[in-house]
């Protein structure tokens, strides 16, 4: 029980990391700062790597609690084993902060990743507004303009042609 306890902590600690890390990434994201916002993409696939590994060893500490019990580990979740617990508890009460603290880290995970994404996609319809007006300009129709041999010399409306505009 007490490696679980241990396991539950470690993984809530490196939650609580991700957490602050996508909070910071929330104002990179809304900048667009690129460099910065990838720096923050590679330290959160570090710590997504490490819970992975310690979500493994979590699994491994449960299926041998339920080994021990002699329960089906599938139906041995933590607000069971928390329960099972009453007789210990002190035990029970570790295990209870545990999983709570545990819970209160995805669940804040989850919320500023929903807040993330939809900044990311609010940029990325801007940008494809932006496109769809470049092409709309490309596309515009020309001024009906002739020189003295009867050829087209007319400009495309709404077009300067001097490429992008550095101040905007």
């Amino acid at each position: 029980m007490e490696n679980l306890i241990d396991v539950l902590g470690r993984e809530s600690t490196e939650y609580e990391a991700l957490l602050q890390l996508s909070q910071r990434k929330t104002p990179i994201i809304a900048g667009g700062d690129l460099a910065e916002l990838q720096k923050i993409t590679d330290e959160e696939q570090e710590l997504v790597s490490r819970i992975h590994n310690l979500d493994r060893q979590r699994a491994g500490v449960t299926a041998d609690i339920a080994d021990v019990l002699n329960r089906d580990v599938k139906e041995l979740k933590l607000p069971n084993l928390i329960t099972m617990l009453s007789a210990r508890p002190a035990e029970q009460q570790a295990l209870a902060e545990a999983h709570d603290r545990l819970q209160a880290a995805v669940r804040g995970l989850k919320r500023v990743n929903e807040q993330n994404s939809e900044l990311l996609n609010s940029a990325l319809e801007m940008v494809e507004f932006e496109m769809n007006l470049l092409q709309a300009a490309k596309t515009a129709p020309e001024t009906a303009n002739y020189n003295r041999g009867a050829y087209n010399a007319g400009d495309t409306m709404g077009v300067i042609d001097h490429g992008f505009d550095a101040k905007q």
